[in-house]
């Protein structure tokens, strides 16, 4: 790769769109900074999937083995009912008990963990901060922090999430941006198995889900609910978050209560929005999103992962083809990823009422009766 020495880059977010960004920015030669506001990379969350053209940009990278090592894999998903009886399931496990090479499923701290070491000693990190301005010249970008300092660069990357700052602050208020979907989820980590390892497991009522997913002696507990409005909340406010999953589900039966319960106690929590980012371009200035900023595309894909990391490797090839050149690069990064985000987030849409969310009786037999998920 042709290197891009005395090119400074900074990076808004050090989770899974910022480290990847971070990556390849620093292998084509840029010299890289992260800020991120928290006081470490951001490791909560559900485990998380690379399917189809995320397996091509993870296999280019030097931590793709780290990450097939430490792949973990659902063999059954299981459709439940009020009481406990399974009543459809799908089997995902090969004959040959051989893993597929077309997706890697891995715990999201072990891939944060994996990257951030592969990063620590070749890009500078700053935590505890954020970008609170930007402005731009002909020749560079200056960036003031939150801490009141300033600096240039050449150009800054906005990987920091569905609510980002990078975007309120050179693109306008995230109302612009986001498309409700007319459901709320929230999930729950327990370090405890809750059903047998490497099964999912699926409980519905019209427009109220639950979903079970076991692996490493661990629970993901996923609640998800039909809302036609917007549910005005505090997301800084994470009690008010869990109550207003308590109310939805305190009168469902199957294993409700006793989830709900390890909901209200548990440290690892989670709730937002089912929602997209859809924007005319991921780029303005010397400005690009990456990941759930620019092109959200909601849980319910099951792409999220896989869209930040094609992203990051879709702007850095863009990058290196213009030698820098990061007007023709932000086009092209604009061109080619565009329809890619476009399948993802309809299917998302159709995810959401057709598997995840069914609102009738007829529609949770019919996806329990499927035989592919």
């Amino acid at each position: 790769m042709e290197l891009l020495q005395d090119k400074k880059v900074l990076v808004s977010g050090a989770s899974i769109a910022g480290l990847s960004t971070a990556y390849w920015m620093n292998k084509i030669g840029y010299k890289v900074t992260v800020v991120e506001i928290a006081n470490a990379p951001r490791t909560n969350g559900a485990a998380i999937d690379f399917r189809g053209k995320a397996i091509d940009s993870i296999s280019r990278m030097s931590v793709f083995e780290q990450l097939k090592s430490n792949r973990l894999n659902v063999e059954m998903i299981e459709f439940k009912n009020a009481v406990d009886v399974t009543v459809g399931s799908i089997s995902l496990k090969s004959e040959n008990n051989e893993l597929p090479n077309d997706e890697i499923e891995i715990e999201r701290d072990k891939f944060i963990s994996i990257l951030f070491d592969e990063l620590k000693d070749d890009v500078e990190f700053i935590f505890n901060n954020s970008i609170i301005a930007l402005t731009e010249s002909k020749d560079d970008i200056k960036v003031t922090f939150k801490t009141g300092s300033q600096e240039a660069f050449d150009l800054v990357f906005g990987c920091d999430g569905i609510h980002s700052g990078v975007r309120k602050i050179w693109f306008g208020n995230e109302s612009e941006y986001s498309h409700f979907l007319e459901a709320y989820f929230s999930i729950t980590i327990v370090n405890k198995l809750l059903i047998k390892e490497k099964t999912m497991q699926m409980f519905n009522v019209p427009d109220k889900a639950i979903t079970l997913n076991a692996y490493n002696n661990k629970t993901d507990i996923i609640f998800c609910f039909f809302s036609e409005n917007e549910i005005p909340y505090d997301y800084r406010d994470v009690e008010q978050q869990r109550k207003i999953i308590s109310r939805q589900f305190d009168d469902q039966s199957w294993r409700t209560q006793e989830l709900l319960h390890e909901m209200m106690n548990a440290q690892n929590f989670y709730f937002d929005k089912f929602c997209q980012i859809k924007m005319s371009s991921w780029t303005k200035g010397r400005v690009a999103l990456v990941g759930d900023a620019g092109y959200c595309a909601s849980p319910a894909a099951g792409m999220g992962a896989s869209l930040s990391i094609c992203g990051a490797t879709t702007l850095a090839d863009a990058l290196q083809k213009y030698s820098g050149n990061f007007e023709l690069a932000f086009q092209d990064y604009n061109k080619k990823l565009r329809t890619f985000i476009e399948e993802v987030q309809a299917t998302a849409e159709t995810n959401i009422r057709e598997n995840f969310i069914p609102r009738t009786e007829e529609a949770i037999r019919m996806r329990n009766e499927q035989k592919e998920f």
